[in-house]
């Protein structure tokens, strides 16, 4: 059963657009391999953090969503846990978008 997973990671501000670039294919890459539909990527640009990580004050915000069974986010986040380039991750579950007719049922 395929589900709807958003990923939002925050890369050091010190790389450069290549750089950057080749850490998103790379996250997306990793997903495909493994089965997993990417529906969008944003780059969100470079932003203040609220509080300091690892001595940086900025981050360059990325943000994945995409559909897939769950076993692609393990092998994922395993692989940006032991990257330098990410500061910081997150996945969630998100729920599937409801359709006009399911909305109106709803309401009745």
């Amino acid at each position: 059963m395929t589900r709807l997973y958003e990923t939002m990671y925050i890369l050091r501000p010190d790389l450069g657009d290549e750089a950057v670039d080749q850490a998103i294919e790379k996250y997306q890459g990793i997903l495909t391999e493994n089965g997993a539909e990417i529906l969008e990527t944003q780059h969100r640009g470079k932003r203040r953090l609220a509080y300091e990580i690892d001595r940086h004050r900025e981050g360059i915000y990325i943000q994945m969503n995409y559909r897939g069974d769950g076993s692609q986010i393990a092998t994922m986040e395993r692989a940006m846990r032991l990257s330098e380039e990410v500061i910081r991750y997150l996945t969630i579950h998100q729920e599937e978008p409801k359709t006009v007719s399911e909305a109106v049922a709803a309401e009745a």
